[in-house]
C-alpha cells in the first residue's frame, strides 16, 4: 500500500490492488459570528518545515517567507511557531510587515526583501531589521543615511528585477565598502527553477554567475556573509553547493504554485489552509429565472440557490463562477453560479438535501468525502495557488488548530 497525493504532494488516498480507498474527511463547525473564515493547522506547517529540512542539503538553515501575511495564512501566528520549530530567519516584502512581527515579539534575523524609502530607515534600526541593498547606489543611499545598517546585498543574476547586476563587479565590490553597512548575507533569486526541466541550463547559469560574483567579493578581501539562491521550487528541483539559507515559501504551506508541477525530490506535503463561509439565505429559484448581477446564469429547472457570504473583496476570483467553480456543502460538491458579488456569492443546492442557514460552505478544504484545494481553484482562475491564498482578505477571521493526536492550537 502506498500513498498518493495531488500534484506530487499531500496524502489523499491509499491505494491497493481494489484502487483507491477514500479517507473520511472531517468537517469543523462554524466559529460564532463568523461570516467567513480560514483555518491554519499549525501542526501541518510544521509537518512542511521538517519535509524542507530534510530535503535541504546538512547544515542549511531555512529561512521562512512569511510576506503578504505568510501567504494569506497570518504572519504573527505562522512566525511565531516556526520560532518554536527552530526557524530563526524570516523574510518579510516591506518594512510594516517586518515592523508587525517585532511588536508582537518574533526574534531572530528579519530580512526585508524589498525596497525601504529613507524616511523609515529609522525603523529598520529601530527594530533591528535587515534591509536589502537592491544595487550599489542604492547601498550609497543606505551609507548616506548615517546610522549603522544591518543588510544583505542582493546580486541580480538573470531575473531582472532587483539587485546589482552580475556583470558590474566593480559595482557589486563597493556594495561591501561602506563603513556604517554590516553585510550579513548575499544572495540572488532564481527566475525558472519550478521548470527544471525546459529551463534547467539557465537556472545552473545563474548559480554561476552567483558563485563567480561571491568568489569576487572574497577574492578583494570582503565576508559575503551568509549565502542564498534557492526558493521553495529552487530546493525541491536543484542541489547547489555552498549554500547557508533556503528562503522557503509556498512549499512552506503544503502547496506547490501549480498542482500540476512535478519536483525532482519528493516531499509529503500538506496544506495547511482551509477557506470557509457561511450560507446566510436559501432561496427557491423557477426554472427560466436569472440570477445575480445582469442574470448571468439562467436556471434550467426549478433550483435551490444558497447566498453564501463571502465575495471578491474577500479575495475570490470572480472568474469562477464562469469557469465550473465549486464549494462543498453538507459533504457534497455543487456549483458556484451567478457573478460572484463583492460580499456573496451563490451556489446550486438542488441537489442536497437540507441545506439551511447557518451551514458551512467550504472553498478551499475538505468535508465528507470531498476536497476542495487552492491549487483546483488557481487552475480555474487562471492563477497559481500563490495569489489564492495571499489573496484572501484581511476581514476573514483566521482561526488556528491542531491536526495531531492530543496537541492543542499553539
Amino acid at each position: 500500500m502506498v500513498r498518493e497525493g495531488y500534484g506530487g504532494i499531500g496524502r489523499f488516498a491509499l491505494l491497493s490492488e481494489a484502487g483507491p480507498q477514500p479517507l473520511r474527511l472531517r468537517q469543523r463547525p462554524a466559529p460564532a459570528k463568523a461570516r467567513a473564515w480560514v483555518e491554519v493547522d499549525l501542526d501541518r506547517l510544521a509537518h512542511n518545515l521538517g519535509q524542507l529540512r530534510s530535503a535541504a542539503p546538512g547544515g542549511t538553515e531555512i529561512m521562512a517567507v512569511v510576506k503578504a501575511n505568510a501567504y494569506g495564512h497570518g504572519g504573527f501566528r505562522v512566525a511565531k511557531r516556526l520560532y518554536e520549530e527552530g526557524v530563526r530567519s524570516f523574510a518579510v516584502a516591506e518594512v510594516e510587515e517586518a515592523i508587525e512581527l517585532r511588536r508582537r515579539g518574533i526574534r531572530g534575523e528579519v530580512l526585508v526583501l524589498g525596497y525601504t524609502p529613507t524616511h523609515r530607515l529609522a525603523d529598520i534600526v529601530r527594530y533591528d531589521l535587515t534591509q536589502t541593498a537592491v544595487d550599489a547606489d542604492d547601498a550609497e543611499r543606505l551609507q548616506a543615511y548615517g546610522a549603522p545598517l544591518k543588510i544583505q546585498v542582493k546580486i541580480d543574476t538573470g531575473m531582472r528585477r532587483l539587485g546589482e547586476s552580475f556583470d558590474k563587479p566593480e559595482r557589486i565590490l563597493s556594495m561591501y565598502r561602506h563603513d556604517r553597512l554590516l553585510v550579513t548575507g548575499t544572495y540572488s533569486h532564481l527566475a525558472s527553477s519550478d521548470r527544471p526541466e525546459s529551463e534547467a541550463a539557465f537556472t545552473r547559469l545563474q548559480f554561476r554567475r552567483f558563485e563567480e560574483a561571491v568568489s569576487r567579493v572574497r577574492e578583494a578581501g570582503f565576508d559575503p556573509g551568509r549565502l542564498h539562491i534557492q526558493s521553495s521550487y529552487g530546493l525541491l528541483n536543484y542541489d547547489f553547493p555552498g549554500m547557508d539559507i533556503v528562503r522557503a515559501g509556498i512549499a512552506l504551506y503544503g502547496l506547490l504554485s501549480r498542482e500540476e508541477d512535478r519536483t525532482r525530490k519528493a516531499v509529503d506535503l500538506l496544506p495547511a489552509l482551509s477557506l470557509k463561509t457561511t450560507v446566510i439565505l436559501v432561496k427557491q429559484v423557477r426554472e427560466g429565472e436569472g440570477i445575480g448581477y445582469g442574470g448571468a446564469f439562467v436556471a434550467e429547472r426549478d433550483s435551490v440557490i444558497a447566498t453564501l457570504s463571502i465575495g471578491y473583496a474577500d479575495g475570490i476570483a470572480r472568474e469562477l463562477s464562469e469557469r465550473g467553480g465549486c464549494v462543498l456543502i453538507r459533504g457534497r460538491k455543487v456549483r458556484i453560479v451567478g457573478a460572484v458579488c463583492m460580499d456573496q456569492m451563490l451556489a446550486d443546492v438542488t441537489d442536497v438535501e437540507g441545506v439551511s442557514q447557518g451551514d458551512t460552505a467550504t472553498l478551499i478544504g475538505e468535508d465528507g468525502w470531498h476536497r476542495l484545494t487552492a491549487g483546483e481553484m488557481a487552475r480555474r482562475a487562471g492563477t497559481i495557488s500563490n495569489e489564492i491564498v495571499s489573496s484572501i482578505g484581511s476581514r476573514i477571521k483566521r482561526i488556528y488548530v491542531a491536526s495531531s493526536p492530543g496537541k492543542k492550537s499553539r
